[in-house]
């Protein structure tokens, strides 16, 4: 590994645990570089995870990445917002590096998403996990996680981590989908240097650091239910629920008019399914022109809907952090996968601020998503990710 990249000609060094946040919002590509590197370079980087909005030219960056730190790995995606040191943030990069004292990582590409199977999970986890434990014999097995990133416009992210989730059995499993400020036109993620859409990143790493994964949301179902009676699953769109229109019915159903349908509604008026006693949002992601709703999770017909109500939003984040905190001791980092319309509900009910305070308090680098992994469920509306404490 290379020494770690020096910034006007100032020593940089590890950050506690070998784990270092940083973030820049220079316009300049090259400028950004410098800032971020300045920020999360160290000796003996294992691996950078890279959050890079889609406002900057990402194969720039990842080649001004490469020219100062040749031979680092880099993953990561394209967001729909970043989770910075110093709280939410749009228009920026944002990153954290792991040092090899402390982590060791394995990585799979899967290429295309849309070819992925079921029967092809056992045996990607089973050749990861067997490369993972050949490459680094100083972690005990219970101190290996996944991370999951997948392409947020692929539609095919159910299948992925249902299948790999279960494969990897005890090894827990966490992570997001990359998104596009809400453009829903081109998402990306990123290893190796390459930009490819339609890919997942499947990487294994074990640390000698305590960590805990976790997923929180903070919606409660109503008495209102809806059932879906014509959808389209391979889209996630839904034309029909309760027989009538879908948007007139969703709309009739949470006391607005089919017109005043956005974004801003559909964070604050969620659907839930129940699965396994508890209940996971289905969010919506927009009505198109004939009516129909599409959605960011798997949806089909016969599925049962409930309208749901917001919680306590601050109120559930601060119980989660002190939850994590008596766990593990203090909080060194966190790696956060937050769904874009979690961030759109912040700023509609005007909590952005405080929400910020909070993630940056807690350490929290991450960005906002099209999506989240969490074990063996593609979820959304909701907040997941990794809390390392000390080693």
């Amino acid at each position: 590994m290379p020494q770690a990249y020096q910034a006007k000609d100032k020593p940089v060094r590890a950050g506690p645990c070998g784990l270092r946040r940083g973030m820049s919002m220079k316009a300049s590509t090259e400028d950004a570089v410098d800032e971020l590197l300045a920020a999360i370079a160290q000796d003996r980087m294992e691996m950078i995870l890279l959050f890079c909005s889609p406002t900057y030219d990402v194969p720039s960056v990842l080649a001004a990445i490469a020219r100062r730190v040749p031979d680092v790995r880099v993953l990561g995606c394209t967001t729909a917002g970043e989770i910075t040191p110093v709280g939410y943030r749009q228009g920026t990069i944002t990153g954290m590096s792991l040092c090899a004292d402390h982590f060791a990582a394995s990585v799979r590409l899967i290429e295309p998403m849309s070819h992925f199977d079921m029967a092809d999970g056992a045996a990607l986890a089973k050749a990861l996990m067997a490369e993972h434990q050949a490459l680094d014999h100083r972690f005990e097995p219970s101190r290996t996680f996944a991370l999951l990133i997948n392409d947020g416009l692929s539609m095919h992210e159910e299948i992925i981590v249902s299948a790999l989730g279960d494969a990897l059995g005890e090894i827990p499993l966490v992570g997001g989908s990359a998104g596009d400020n809400l453009a829903f036109r081109e998402t990306a993620i990123f290893v190796d240097g390459r930009v490819l859409d339609n890919a997942s990143l499947l990487i294994l790493v074990s640390t000698d650091l305590e960590f805990r994964v976790f997923e929180r949301q903070h919606f409660h179902p109503l008495d209102q239910k809806m059932v879906v009676t014509r959808a389209d699953p391979a889209k996630r769109v839904v034309m029909e629920i309760n027989a009538e229109p879908a948007a007139e019915e969703y709309a009739r159903l949470i006391g607005l008019d089919p017109a005043d349908l956005t974004p801003l509604v559909f964070a604050s008026h969620p659907l839930v399914v129940k699965a396994g006693g508890r209940h996971y949002v289905r969010a919506i992601q927009r009505v198109d022109a004939d009516g129909c709703l599409h959605f960011f999770c798997a949806i089909d017909e016969g599925i049962i809907l409930s309208v749901a109500k917001s919680g306590d939003l601050v109120a559930n984040l601060v119980s989660l952090f002190d939850d994590l905190r008596a766990q593990l001791g203090s909080i060194e980092a966190v790696i956060g996968f937050d769904c874009v319309l979690r961030y759109v509900e912040m700023e509609q009910r005007q909590m952005l601020t405080e929400v910020s305070r909070i993630m940056a308090q807690n350490n929290v680098v991450g960005f906002n998503t099209y999506g989240e992994q969490f074990g063996m469920m593609h979820v959304s509306q909701t907040f997941t990710g990794i809390a390392f404490g000390p080693g």
